[in-house]
């Protein structure tokens, strides 16, 4: 049995990838049983998600696509902070029947945030993800 938890980021802007280099080290450092399974962000050419590409991480440019990856996600961190991605998120849920994976949204990034110990701020610029 896999004890891994599988999480999925999607939304690399200035909050998405503020969180996911520090949501790394923080699984790297304390070697915590978390595997990053899959990203999404609309700048696929972004260092960020260039970087993740490399390390073998799928690549989504559509949040949503995400969803066909069924219960191989556990945990889909939506930073993009667009609502109509949240609501076509949670519709392809119900429409896939997957009961397992929660979607968790910033709200959620910001209480872990809290305990990397970071005196920065999460927050988003103008403009969106």
């Amino acid at each position: 049995m896999n004890n891994k938890i599988r999480v999925a980021l999607l939304g690399l802007g200035n909050v998405g990838e503020n969180f996911a280099e520090h949501f790394l080290e923080q699984i790297q450092e304390g070697q915590r049983p978390i595997e990053i399974v899959a990203v999404a962000h609309h700048h696929t050419d972004s260092p960020v998600a260039l970087g993740f590409a490399q390390s073998g991480v799928p690549v989504y440019k559509d949040a949503t696509e995400v969803i066909k990856m069924g219960e191989n996600v556990d945990i889909i961190f939506d930073l993009t902070g667009n609502t109509e991605v949240r609501q076509n998120l949670r519709k392809g849920m119900m429409d896939s029947g997957n009961k397992h994976t929660v979607i968790a949204p910033e709200v959620f990034a910001n209480l872990l945030w809290m305990f990397f110990g970071e005196d920065v701020v999460l927050t988003r610029r103008a403009g969106g993800y």
